[in-house]
């Protein structure tokens, strides 16, 4: 695995032999790796330009992955679940070739530079390649580790040196080293079970995430367990693959960033009036319907631009402001998880493009047919809690993000009107509003004044704009 992204579109590299390269291809933001799910060729089998060979799945999506050479599938280097760093060589095709061949088996990736002293490596610098060490001893001929850079970044963070790293028993292909052996030798040494930890590696569950409930993972199939006995009358349900990776994306997501959030509440009686006015002509004019999500990025939008530094992200002690606004709308999947699409360069498109963007990737997303770039390079986050019939919420930040916005149910309700004839009580439709941004950067007087450009947008919608 790796510690940081690699700039890797799906791409073939190709050699003197025309074997090509099927190379996972960069999904994100913040995907560092992701999980195949299953293999649609094996070795031998012929292969068409644009044919689907595998499906991949991330922690936002799960998509197919293409080939874009014509040819036979010479080897696979990757099991089905296995976990894979982005950039890396996950197949061989021989381009054009006709022959089929027989190996089935992943073969492990060509050895690194090998160090005949073990403790020579603690002079190398952590960089994105890997490592193997010889023991020193009377087994110098032996190769006993392999370290991947997402491994050696980690030890590296955590004060962990060569000599510490090469006592750690892996659970990988030639007893390697991976991610979750190394987390859960941390969390072990935190707790001063390093030594039945390495006794007992193959039999307790990893420990991914130190919470007060003692959550575990196994290391056989991520399966949650909680450390308490169940008591009483219960019902088992393991989380399926999603839902697991949606929990450790939002707690990674609290303990990155330092949450706040802020509420308004909004009048938003023209813009309810408009819709219902202009809905059925604008479905059979353009065939699309229109919902209230659009309107709600429209205002956010306008909003972003006055306040910009609500579209950034931080690295270290840098703000990195996007002027590309990119919106992200969460999207209830049929099962009851959630994803994100991305809605790119939002400021450029009017409400009838917001419109049919918005319905598209709904579409896609409930169907199963988001594509890896769908969810990428999102700047700020909608999520409509109302749809659910919550008044309000307060949604945790979706990193690299720094600001979410939650809309809540629109309701009827008696409100004061002020007049210049005076003060009247009128049946209005309120909404409330909420957004929870990063307090690193973002200031409560910074949030809540956003916030109250975006209710102000809503509240003087022109109920007399054509569409």
């Amino acid at each position: 695995m790796v510690s940081s992204e690699i700039s890797f579109p799906l791409s073939f590299n190709k050699n003197s032999m025309a074997l090509v390269d099927l190379i996972m291809p960069k999904l994100g933001e913040s995907i560092m790796e992701a999980t195949i799910l299953k293999w649609h060729k094996k070795p031998g089998d012929v292969i068409k330009e644009d044919e689907t060979v595998l499906d991949i799945a991330t922690d936002k999506v799960d998509s197919e992955i293409p080939s874009t050479t014509a040819g036979v599938l010479e080897e696979i280097l990757f099991k089905e679940n296995d976990t894979v760093p982005i950039g890396a060589v996950i197949a061989r095709i021989r381009e054009g070739s006709s022959i089929a061949v027989t190996q089935s088996q992943p073969t492990p990736p060509p050895q690194q530079p090998v160090y005949e002293d073990a403790s020579l490596m603690d002079e190398v610098p952590y960089q994105p390649s890997q490592f193997v060490t010889k023991a020193s001893s009377n087994s110098s001929n032996k190769v006993i580790k392999f370290y991947s850079p997402l491994v050696l970044n980690i030890a590296q963070q955590e004060g962990i040196g060569m000599a510490e790293l090469e006592k750690i028993d892996g659970t990988g292909q030639d007893a390697r080293i991976s991610k979750k052996d190394i987390l859960a030798y941390i969390a072990a040494k935190q707790n001063s079970h390093v030594a039945q930890y390495n006794a007992e590696l193959s039999e307790i569950p990893q420990l991914v995430e130190k919470q007060v409930n003692q959550v575990a993972v196994t290391n056989s199939n991520t399966q949650l367990i909680a450390s308490n006995n169940y008591t009483g009358n219960v019902e088992i349900i393991e989380m399926d693959r999603m839902r697991k990776l949606i929990a450790k994306h939002m707690v990674d997501s609290q303990n990155t960033s330092a949450h706040v959030t802020s509420f308004a509440e909004c009048d938003v009686t023209s813009l309810v009036l408009w819709r219902e006015r202009v809905k059925k002509d604008f479905e059979k004019r353009e065939g699309e319907k229109i919902t209230y999500t659009p309107l709600f990025i429209e205002a956010i939008v306008k909003s972003l631009k006055k306040y910009p530094l609500l579209s950034s992200s931080i690295d270290g002690d840098k703000i990195i402001i996007k002027k590309d606004l990119n919106i992200g709308m969460a999207t209830a999947l049929p099962n009851g998880n959630l994803i994100v699409p991305v809605i790119k360069n939002a400021d450029q498109l009017n409400l009838t493009g917001l419109t049919k963007q918005v319905n598209g990737l709904a579409n896609a997303a409930r169907t199963g047919k988001l594509k890896p770039d769908d969810t990428n390079g999102g700047t700020f986050t909608l999520t409509n809690v109302g749809s659910f019939g919550s008044i309000m919420g307060t949604p945790i930040i979706n990193q690299p993000q720094v600001a979410i916005m939650a809309v809540g149910a629109i309701k009827k309700r008696p409100m004061v009107i002020e007049t210049p004839q005076g003060d009247s009580i009128a049946i209005r439709h309120m909404m409330y509003i909420s957004l929870s941004y990063d307090h690193r950067i973002i200031d409560g007087a910074l949030g809540s004044t956003f916030l109250n450009a975006v209710s102000k947008e809503l509240e003087n919608f022109d109920s007399n704009r054509s569409i």
